[in-house]
């Protein structure tokens, strides 16, 4: 079983029960979870819109290769509304980044693993952090408070939830 790190997301509709549902749904699909980070609030990144995000990272033990952990986090989002169109950057109501799949360092056209834009993102460091601040990133081999405090990354981010 890998430990895996999971990024949830929403903007669209009620997010809190969108993050719920999708913690229980990756339950249902993907493994078993070892722990929720609190949920933050948090302005969008790479894209204007007055609707903050509401984020959580998920840690879950699979033993379920890390394409099909894709396939299924893909097909969560979509069973939750969410609609993919050619922009990367969209307000959505469930949005699920695989941060970190154990160590492996993953580079396929379909996943880059781990996440490529996390080390620039509060919203991702911030509950990555919380969870497991001693874990080394697997290239960089900094641990997670420590990207934390060096992220550059000025948008705001706050926790709402415990």
């Amino acid at each position: 079983m890998e430990a895996t790190y999971l990024l949830l997301g929403s903007n669209i509709g009620d997010r809190m029960d969108f993050l719920r549902q999708g913690v229980d749904l990756l339950c249902r699909d993907a493994g078993s979870m070892v722990a929720v980070s609190s949920i933050y609030e948090s302005e969008p990144w790479g894209f204007d819109d007055p609707c903050w995000f509401l984020n959580q990272v998920a840690a879950l033990k699979t033993d379920l290769a890390p394409r099909c952990l894709l396939e299924i986090t893909q097909r969560i989002e979509q069973s939750l509304g969410r609609r993919r169109t050619h922009s990367e950057y969209q307000s959505r109501t469930m949005d699920i980044d695989i941060l970190l799949y154990g160590n492996h360092v993953i580079i396929s056209p379909e996943l880059v693993v781990p996440h490529p834009r996390m080390t620039e993102r509060m919203f991702a460091l911030q509950p990555m952090a919380e969870l497991a601040p001693d874990m080394q990133h697997p290239v960089l081999h900094q641990t997670m408070a420590y990207l934390r405090e060096r992220c550059v990354d000025k948008k705001r981010v706050r926790r709402i939830y415990s």
